[in-house]
């Protein structure tokens, strides 16, 4: 396998493993500006991430299902579009205060100068 297409491909697998634990992370981000529909969340992540984050609708139910049996996540019942009432999902105050924690620990790091030192190849 020539040097090129290995690279490609390594790159390929390492991403898809780093985006599977990013959803979170992306979804978090969304309803930390304010409740969304899922439609507006799956649009939030692809936009802000600049299209490399990519997520399904049913991935986004069945993380917020889970979010909600732990209690970080709430949704009330708002009009829909001509439709039926939409679920708008918020981040309850355990929710925020995961949140913050985890950037805190997780990605303020990010910030300090021997890793930005690192990010400079």
């Amino acid at each position: 396998m020539e040097q090129e297409e290995k690279l490609k491909m390594l790159l390929s697998a390492w991403e898809e493993t780093y985006k599977k634990g990013q959803l979170t992370l992306w979804i978090f981000f969304s309803l930390q500006d304010g409740r969304k529909y899922v439609d507006e969340i799956k649009s939030f992540v692809e936009q802000k991430s600049k299209g490399v984050m990519l997520c399904e609708e049913q991935s986004l139910y069945r993380a917020l299902r889970k979010y909600e049996h732990i209690g970080v996540v709430q949704h009330e019942a708002g009009a829909g579009n001509k439709g039926p009432d939409r679920k708008y999902y918020y981040l309850t105050e355990l929710g925020r205060e995961l949140f913050r924690q985890f950037v805190e620990r997780n990605i303020y790091l990010f910030y300090s100068e021997d890793i930005k030192n690192l990010l400079n190849y």
